[in-house]
């Protein structure tokens, strides 16, 4: 008897190891072109991972994230081996329709594992030195100044720069947008001339402020960041209340097996448990921000509905 209940613990010891057990390799989709802070996200999983899986990179870019939400959604939906990265720009523009019908439900949402701000930059060589600078020329002549951004009319740049500009007596509807496909192809089309500021998130003026070719005006945290940027200032220093914090992670596609979604679930909760992480997401240029699973989607829907609001203030929900 004993013998036998030895052996049927290790037979359900097996299985368990079986059930959870990640792949050889998964893929991470990224719904941008490579060098902006989708991209980041998923390089940073593909490191952080590696450990227990390998994970290939692979790029969708359209419709800053729709046409990869609706590839998975109408072409792989029972993939449990790619994982798509998401931003809380991706869960505005579901909030706002850009998505179609689709809504929160309609995919699984694994883990978020950082954080990072919007950020407003003009080049290094540009005559404004201030947040205050660069609105008062916006005040001056809207028309004047080309601004680069990620997505549309709508988007969550776009928004960031609508809050500053109300508060500055600016209609927001008067600026000049340049509408582009991440945050790597903004901050080329600045330091090509193309644009003059850009509205985009910390992570990737990072990426970008190495060369010393850029100047970042104002970060839009509660308090000054650490590390890199703790010399500059918050919008909120320059006499501009405007925060708007930015969530990383990752969701799978919507009829993912339960068992396949738990094993992704509790493979980032034990990604983030490691000391290294932190190391890892820090480099990165992002900031301590983790909820997976069941949380997770309760905030997704709670960041919808707050979304709804600010949407709803701009004239920006479309018409049922």
């Amino acid at each position: 008897m004993k013998l036998a209940r030895f052996l049927h613990s290790l037979l359900a010891l097996a299985c368990l190891r079986t059930a959870f057990a990640m792949p050889p390799q998964a893929e991470c989709l990224i719904p941008s072109k490579p060098g902006g802070a989708m991209d980041l996200t998923c390089k940073l999983a593909q490191q952080a991972l590696h450990a227990d899986t390998e994970l290939k990179l692979s790029y969708l870019p359209g419709g800053v994230g729709a046409v990869a939400w609706h590839t998975m959604a109408a072409q792989r939906r029972s993939d449990a081996n790619t994982l798509v990265t998401f931003s809380g720009g991706s869960v505005l523009n579901l909030a706002l329709g850009k998505f179609g019908k689709a809504d929160a439900d309609d995919v699984r949402w694994v883990a978020a594992f950082g954080a990072d701000y919007g950020m407003i930059a003009v080049r290094a060589d540009s005559p404004w030195r201030t947040l205050g600078d660069l609105l008062k020329a916006l005040k001056r002549d809207p028309k004047q100044v080309l601004i680069g951004m990620s997505g549309t009319v709508g988007s969550q740049d776009w928004i960031k720069m609508a809050l500053l500009a109300r508060l500055t007596g600016i209609d927001p509807r008067a600026m000049r947008f340049v509408a582009l496909e991440g945050g790597g192809e903004q901050f080329i089309a600045m330091g090509a001339g193309h644009v003059q500021a850009v509205s985009g998130d910390t992570s990737e003026a990072l990426l970008n402020a190495g060369d010393g070719k850029i100047r970042i005006l104002a970060v839009l945290s509660e308090q000054r960041l650490p590390g890199r940027l703790a010399g500059v200032p918050t919008a909120r220093e320059q006499g501009y209340d405007v925060v708007w914090p930015v969530i990383r992670g990752v969701w799978m596609a919507p009829d993912v097996r339960e068992a396949d979604y738990r094993r992704w679930v509790a493979a980032f909760v034990q990604m983030e448990s490691r000391p290294e992480f932190a190391e890892l997401r820090e480099r990165a240029g992002l900031y301590p921000f983790s909820l997976t699973g069941d949380a997770l989607t309760r905030y997704i829907k709670q960041s919808i509905d707050g979304y709804h609001r600010q949407a709803e203030q701009f004239k920006l929900l479309r018409e049922p």
